[in-house]
Formats: C-alpha cells, structure tokens, sequence
C-alpha cells in the first residue's frame, strides 16, 4: 500500500497578508552565527572557532495569536455555551477522535465573495459529487479565497458558511468542518453591510454561532484545497494544546491509501 500525503495548511511568515493589518504573526530568525552569545553563556570559556564551522544554533522567536495561520477552533471561541447551555469545550478539551476522520470537500469556488452559502447549495454540491454525509466527516469547502492567500484581498475573499448551512452539516453528525477562507463566515465587509441596512446582528457571525446549539470545531486559513477529490481521503488536523484557549495551531493533511 502506498500512502500519500497533501499538505493543506498555509505558512506561519512574515510579509504575507493572512490576517487583517496588525493581526499578523512576528518570527525573528536568529541564524547558527547571531547565537553564538547564547550558547557561549552555557559554557563558560568556549571560543566561536572552537565550534564546527563556528556555528551555534539556528532559532526563531514568535509572536502569534492562536488564530494566525492555519488553525483548529475550538467552541470557545464561538460562544460561552455549546449544545445549548452545557459550558463550551476549550482547545485543550477536544475529542481528538474529531481530529482524525474521512475528509469530504464542498467545492465552492464558483460562489461570489460574501456569499453566505445555504443548505440547499451544500446539497447540491453533494449531490454532485455523489456523497452522503456519516457522522464525524470532516467537511472542509473549497473557497475563491484560496487563490487570493498573500494578497490584500484574502481576507475579504471568498463565501461564507450560514447558519442553517452550518446546522445541516452538525444535525448529520459532522463535528469538525474546515474552510480555505479567513473565517468559515462570510468576510465582515460584506455582512458590515448587511448589518448596516438592516440592523440584524444575528446575522453576524452566524455559521460560528451555530456551535451554540450543536458544539463543533472547524479549521480556518487552510490552503491547496484545489488538490482535492469531493471525498475518498482522511483528515488530520490535530491542535496544539493550549490550556484554556480558543484554538491551536495545526499541520492539517490530507491523507490518500
């Protein structure tokens, strides 16, 4: 048997548009000469030439938010409660059985940016790839915002998933989803506006609010989505732990037997 893994994450860097301005992470690379001082104060009267190559160790040092590059959210960060009213799982709570399932792809690239897709379209899709959900699919859709990773449209790129798109999934036992796009919402550009002409804040952030009736993780900023068939692969996806948080980064394959 011959294994194949695709990676479907996004890097962690510098200079690359991936989250809004000043949201993005920091790394500082200190390269095998910068830290010969820190090995040095480990062994005291060492000489840089007395080190191969006058080398020391190469390190970064990074700051981050738990939702920079691609990450797993956990329902915390959705909401206080989950499964309406019972306390929301923390990042370090998740079944990790989640974390680990068949992967099924919704192709929705065709849908324009803001677009806040509905049950009908997920049924479409589907349809056409001729899949029927089971329970702990990991279902991951495939945005526009996927080919707008680096530029300063990416954050306002791509569909979103509403709530009763969300809900179809959850009521079918699906319990981790994932999107390409910066949020599994549509941009807050589009439902800003939404929101300023009809006063509706239900309508903000409404597929993530979906967790407070059915608690469910999904996974933000994943990348090379294109590569993948609608179904016939596993996802792993599995979070850093992070104790009380609202999500871990993770290294998120898909993964072909």
């Amino acid at each position: 048997m011959t294994r194949r893994i695709v990676d479907i994450s996004m890097h962690l860097e510098n200079d690359v548009q991936s989250d809004p301005p000043g949201l993005g992470p920091k790394i500082s690379y200190i390269n095998h000469q910068m830290s010969y001082p820190d090995l040095a104060q480990f062994f005291p009267g060492i000489k840089k030439e007395d080190l191969p190559d006058g080398e020391a160790w190469a390190v970064e040092d990074v700051q981050l938010n738990t939702h920079n590059g691609t990450h797993l959210d956990a329902p915390y960060h959705f909401a206080s409660t989950m499964d309406g009213g019972e306390r929301a799982l923390t990042i370090d709570e998740v079944n990790l059985d989640w974390c680990l399932q068949p992967g099924v792809k919704l192709d929705f690239r065709h849908l324009p940016d803001g677009y806040v897709v509905q049950p009908t379209d997920v049924q479409a899709e589907l349809a056409r790839i001729d899949h029927e959900l089971k329970p702990l699919e990991i279902v991951v859709v495939n945005t526009r915002a996927g080919t707008a990773y680096g530029s300063a449209d990416y954050t306002r790129a791509g569909c979103g998933m509403g709530y009763e798109a969300t809900m179809y999934l959850l009521e079918r036992g699906v319990r981790l989803t994932g999107t390409d796009a910066w949020s599994w919402d549509a941009p807050f550009a589009y439902t800003a506006k939404k929101y300023a002409e009809t006063g509706d804040a239900g309508l903000i952030w409404e597929g993530h609010k979906a967790g407070r009736d059915i608690g469910y993780c999904h996974l933000e900023k994943l990348h090379n989505l294109e590569a993948l068939p609608g179904h016939g692969f596993t996802i792993a996806c599995f979070p850093v732990k992070i104790r009380g948080a609202s999500a871990g980064w993770t290294r998120a394959v898909a993964i072909f037997d």
